[in-house]
């Protein structure tokens, strides 16, 4: 049995907790940030717990993770 490959895109952007839960970042930080407000470049700046709906994907893609 070969050895699953990692999705690279998924590698850059999940990583796992200890307690299984998927980390990820919030999107629309890298540009057009001019009409965004401070509090809520601010809040975006903050870490995410992936969807619970989406986990079982993810995880599938980060085998070795």
């Amino acid at each position: 049995m070969p050895k699953m490959k990692t999705h690279s895109g998924a590698k850059k952007r999940f990583k796992l907790t200890k307690s299984g839960k998927v980390k990820r970042a919030h999107a629309f930080t890298s540009h057009i940030l001019t009409k965004k407000s401070t509090k809520r470049k601010r809040n975006l700046r903050k870490g995410a717990y992936a969807d619970v709906t989406n986990e079982a994907a993810i995880k599938r893609m980060i085998p070795y993770k």
